[in-house]
């Protein structure tokens, strides 16, 4: 069966359609805020304006090319669908950062981190992507729609550009539902299980109820309508992004800070647990097998570099020369655990100056991340959980060749096929993250990356985390890596947050040649 290439682009078209229409309330945002004298003086307006009309032309050019077909998505289609929305959908979200570096008063005096296409791409894929790696050395000199644009893709990108493609346009019926099973992180989650359109609005719904939530907690402690609408949008999304060069540590309020651990612990949690909790079945998404994993993985972290921290005296003095107690080891050590294990990426503390063992904790977090279903990225929790068990089935065979130990996870029995697809998975993940390694390596000898470096910015980028260690660290961005290896890591960003499967099978020839 060959691919129906038109109808792949009228529902790329009519995707890049609601992208547009999104920046150009954008555009509206700057006008508003900056008066209608921007309209003919402001960069970031018409950086917005001219993205909206160039992702209209473009999406006007898909949907005519695919007009004449009645055909709907097959699985063949909606693979290529889904990695070209996430593709060239990081393409659209990467003009606004462009045409504002082109416009601006100073362009072509002073240089910019948005002076080339290659850093534009790298931020917009790691908005869409929620990974929250960074080209901006100063994020404060950024206008405000730059800086919400930024967040709100993140925000977009954390249930999928594609899912919510899903929800406002339900017309694509069983096209819309192979879409979405590609695009839902993890495996199948047993969540949600109503016609896909209903389940993209309910995960929208709850996505959307928790905005509102984290937005007026933060301005009731303190941060202002701006910032608090920013960190909300890269929160629940687990991206990063924030208005701050120093990220969530540039709020030293406890209070701000204990508000976006929170919503970053419930956004790292299976998203149809909360339709469970919606229909009054809380019994059942508190027995669940994969949150309790997740939360003892987390307190057992927090615990241990709470010690490590305390001990070591790893958190600078207060400003009144005071060495940091407990309290605050705990605040930043479940901080960070949270921040890294839900792929969020905030900083509250610089963690690179941390001991050992911290370190090596948050390393291994980047590869378990949230739970399946989760807008976290990561090998997922469940799949953790899975390869323990199989790993532990073989160890007792070993010594106990006659038993057959059938592995469960609660009372679901994990048959041969999800075996098998999970350690293909997680084998998959790490052979990735080797070549990541070995590609940033190679392309910036010459600018004297060290091995934790180059390992720590692989993993960060394919687990969708943002901040690695070295010069890749809390206080440090991406922006000084070269051109080729930006694009090896966008590479990653895309593969890890696709679940590697979706992009790998576009470059095997059966897959084209459609047998």
């Amino acid at each position: 069966m060959t691919i129906d290439f038109r109808v792949i682009a009228r529902q790329l078209g009519l995707l890049l359609f609601v992208l547009s229409a999104i920046v150009l309330g954008m555009a509206g945002f700057a006008i508003v805020e900056q008066g209608i004298s921007a309209l003919w003086r402001s960069p970031d307006a018409h950086a917005m304006l001219l993205t909206a009309v160039v992702g209209s032309v473009i999406a006007t050019a898909l949907v005519c090319m695919g007009k004449r077909t009645t055909s709907i998505l097959g699985f063949r289609e909606a693979l290529l669908l889904v990695a070209l929305s996430w593709i060239i959908g990081g393409f659209i979200a990467a003009l606004p950062f462009r045409f504002w570096a082109a416009l601006r008063p100073d362009a072509g005096m002073i240089a910019h981190d948005f002076d080339t296409l290659v850093n534009c791409y790298f931020e917009s894929v790691s908005g869409l992507t929620t990974t929250g790696s960074t080209i901006v050395q100063a994020i404060g000199t950024l206008p405000r729609s730059i800086l919400l644009w930024r967040s709100l893709i993140q925000w977009l990108g954390g249930l999928g550009i594609v899912v919510l493609f899903v929800a406002v346009l339900p017309m694509l019926g069983v096209g819309g539902r192979r879409i979405y099973r590609i695009e839902a992180p993890g495996p199948t989650p047993d969540g949600v299980r109503p016609r896909i359109a209903e389940a993209a609005r309910a995960l929208w719904y709850i996505y959307l109820g928790l905005t509102v939530a984290e937005i007026i907690a933060l301005r009731i402690a303190g941060m202002g309508w701006f910032d608090a609408t920013c960190h909300t949008l890269t929160t629940l999304a687990t991206g990063g992004f924030s208005t701050q060069d120093a990220s969530a540590a540039g709020f030293s309020s406890p209070a701000i800070q204990y508000i976006l651990m929170f919503f970053m612990l419930l956004a790292g949690i299976n998203f149809g647990l909360y339709h469970f909790v919606l229909r009054g079945e809380w019994r059942k998404a508190i027995k669940d097998h994969e949150l309790r994993c997740y939360l003892a993985l987390v307190a057992i972290a927090t615990v241990i570099i709470t010690v490590s921290v305390f001990r070591n005296s790893s958190l600078p003095p207060s400003d009144e020369g005071q060495p940091a107690g407990i309290t605050q080891a705990f605040q930043h050590s479940l901080f960070q655990v949270l921040a890294i294990q839900t792929t969020t990426g905030f900083c509250s503390a610089d963690f690179d100056t941390w001991t050992f063992v911290p370190k090596a904790i948050l390393c291994v977090l980047m590869f378990v991340g949230g739970c399946a279903g989760s807008t976290g990225g990561g090998i997922k929790v469940i799949r953790i959980m899975i390869v323990a068990k199989v790993m532990m089935a073989e160890i007792e065979h070993v010594y106990r060749p006659k038993v057959v130990r059938t592995v469960k996870i609660g009372q679901t029995t994990i048959d041969a096929d999800l075996k098998r697809s999970i350690l293909v998975y997680v084998l998959g993940i790490l052979l990735l993250f080797a070549l990541g390694t070995g590609g940033l390596m190679f392309f910036d000898a010459h600018n004297g990356i060290d091995i934790t470096t180059a390992a720590t910015a692989s993993a960060s980028t394919l687990n969708n985390i943002g901040p690695g260690l070295a010069r890749v660290g809390a206080t440090q961005n991406y922006a000084w890596f070269s051109a080729p290896s930006k694009i090896v890591m966008c590479m990653l960003m895309i593969l890890g947050r696709l679940e590697m499967f979706t992009i790998i099978v576009l470059f095997t020839p059966r897959y084209w040649r459609g047998e």
